[in-house]
């Protein structure tokens, strides 16, 4: 039996303390999050005025029923990748792939993940080589759709946490540090994924698809993950304590 089955007690207390901490957190969320979407507004304009960014920010306001919200998104034309792109793109893409023949077998679950990425890059620069014009997205639609799922993921992190992490005995405190640990990095994560992933659609929409499947929402969901297992590795209250 694991050891966390072992800590397992969903009493009356507990239930409570769940419900406590998914409400509190929740509520401080939708409290902060105004102050957030101003604070990443003004990180994105302090990168347009620094970075090599070719790109304007729009604040693209969402009603939920009393509740505004202003949300930055960055507005540039998309780029269909030129001929050159597509060449070098696709030589560097073979080239990796054939490297990961010289891998050792040690290495064999990097070998399959970088495989896959590079399949999946393959897959796009076919796309691109064969229909260019029907590629439907722009940069506009994919990294407003960034921001607003990264918002949504930060959302549900405590009820995420309520229904995973919180029946567990851990004690008030290593529940409520966790949840504002992780809520607070994927709050400072986002405008920084964001930006990055702009800094290099403003090149291309090559890179788009690999961008969305692979560094776009999963790294967040991942980085979630992370800190519940880092969670579940910190020490159980004593039976006693529990009581």
């Amino acid at each position: 039996m694991h050891r966390a089955l072992a800590h397992f007690r969903l009493g009356p207390m507990n239930l409570v303390i769940s419900i406590s901490l998914f409400v509190f957190f929740s509520s401080i969320w939708l409290v902060l999050l105004p102050r957030f979407c101003r604070l990443w507004s003004r990180f994105f304009l302090l990168a347009l005025s620094w970075l090599p960014l070719d790109a304007r920010l729009e604040l693209v306001e969402h009603q939920f029923r009393m509740f505004r919200l202003q949300i930055p998104c960055f507005r540039m034309e998309p780029v269909l990748p030129s001929l050159q792109i597509l060449l070098l793109t696709a030589g560097l893409t073979a080239l990796l792939f054939a490297a990961t023949f010289l891998l050792s077998k040690s290495q064999t679950p990097i070998i399959y993940l970088l495989r896959g990425v590079l399949l999946l890059q393959g897959t796009a620069l076919a796309y691109f080589a064969i229909w260019p014009l029907r590629f439907p997205h722009t940069p506009d639609s994919y990294l407003g759709a960034l921001m607003t799922a990264g918002i949504g993921l930060i959302s549900v992190v405590p009820f995420l946490f309520g229904l995973t992490y919180y029946i567990f005995d851990f004690g008030l405190l290593k529940k409520a540090f966790l949840t504002a640990l992780t809520m607070t990095y994927l709050a400072l994560f986002l405008p920084f994924q964001v930006l990055l992933q702009a800094l290099v659609l403003q090149k291309t929409v090559l890179f788009m698809p690999l961008l969305y499947i692979i560094f776009g929402m999963p790294v967040s969901v991942l980085l979630i993950i992370a800190f519940y297992s880092w969670g579940m590795t910190w020490q159980f209250r004593p039976a006693r304590a529990s009581r």
